[in-house]
């Protein structure tokens, strides 16, 4: 039997590498030798006093080995895309496939969660979330197609985001800044809000018109003045924080829309005839992107190398995970990777 190396945590701001079987394909689902696996919001089971050895939801590898053939070959490289799917409700067959009612249950389907992980060497997909990965393009820069561009992509991509915009965009963690990288590209005035200071010198070298420290000032009128007292056409919360999304619904323009990225589990409070029947916004959130898109995503990564360089801060071996987690608890850092093959 052949072994993998997992990252783990195992109390609080503990860590350390399990040794666990590679994982074996079946049917459709297939093995992914992971070369880079993008860190996200895992640093909080790391805070938390908890045993996670299923960490992480984004990966970038190859193909290595398949349950039968199918839609990728051996060899292939790909992005591997978060979530399961049932592949056969109206959400998985329109390419909405991140709202599917009915995902496989990892464990259950494959006997143990030997697989699930993306902070590890291998890891099981179904081919159908696999996007390929041209050969031009490294497998960071391909691995910014999750949440480092994915979410702020789609949101962009519902609220027709052009040119013609001033945006607002609050909370400027990876997914944030990378949000900037999406509407710069559009051609669209990007004004932010973060208090963070390495987050908010990295914006404005990402092309960010203006960035508001929350803390100094009203934020709601700095965004006004430099509104000529309209308001901005669109924007996006990218923090979950309560205060941003009254910021984003308060400062946006009449007929107007707010989409909402970042996870919140608090109550935000909503006037439904202020805020959207006489203001008339358009709010809606927005997890993913629909996967009949990967392909343009793709494509857009593919010109934008020299941001996805600033994008991309740290690279860390995967067995220096600890440290890495220990520095995403700064804040000093936009999108980090680990590499599992080095060091």
């Amino acid at each position: 039997m052949r072994f993998m190396q997992v990252a783990t945590t195992t109390g609080e701001r503990q860590a350390k590498l399990l040794e666990l079987p590679i994982p074996e394909p079946k049917a459709d689902w297939v093995v992914v030798k992971v070369h880079t696996a993008p860190m996200c919001t895992e640093y909080k089971s790391y805070l938390a006093k908890e045993s996670n050895d299923c960490l992480g939801h984004e990966a970038a590898g190859e193909v290595v080995a398949l349950g039968y053939e199918g839609p990728v070959a051996v060899g292939q490289r790909v992005v591997v895309m978060p979530s399961n799917l049932c592949g056969r409700c109206e959400f998985c067959l329109s390419g909405n496939y991140i709202h599917c009612q009915n995902q496989t249950d990892f464990a259950s389907y494959h006997g143990s969660n030997i697989g699930r992980a993306t902070y590890a060497q291998y890891l099981l997909k179904p081919a159908s979330l696999l996007v390929p990965i041209p050969e031009t393009l490294s497998y960071d820069h391909a691995a910014m197609s999750c949440c480092g561009l994915g979410p702020s992509f789609g949101a962009m991509q519902k609220m027709q985001l052009s040119a013609l915009d001033t945006v607002l965009i609050t909370g400027l963690g990876p997914v944030g800044l990378g949000a900037v990288i999406n509407a710069v590209y559009r051609g669209a005035s990007v004004i932010a809000v973060e208090s963070q200071p390495y987050r908010a010198k990295l914006a404005l070298e990402l092309g960010a018109g203006t960035v508001i420290n929350p803390n100094q000032g009203d934020a709601l009128e700095q965004i006004l003045a430099l509104t000529d007292g309209r308001g901005v056409d669109k924007a996006l919360d990218c923090s979950g924080v309560v205060a941003a999304h009254r910021l984003c619904i308060d400062a946006t323009r009449r007929l107007g829309t707010v989409a909402f990225i970042g996870e919140s589990h608090a109550d935000t409070p909503l006037r439904i005839s202020n805020d959207m029947i006489r203001k008339g916004l358009n709010l809606f959130g927005s997890w993913h992107y629909n996967l009949a898109e990967s392909p343009r995503l793709i494509q857009l990564i593919g010109k934008l190398g020299p941001q996805l360089d600033k994008l991309i801060s740290h690279r860390f071996p995967l067995s220096q995970v600890q440290e890495a987690w220990e520095l995403q608890i700064t804040g000093n850092c936009a999108k980090v990777l680990l590499k599992p093959w080095e060091g």
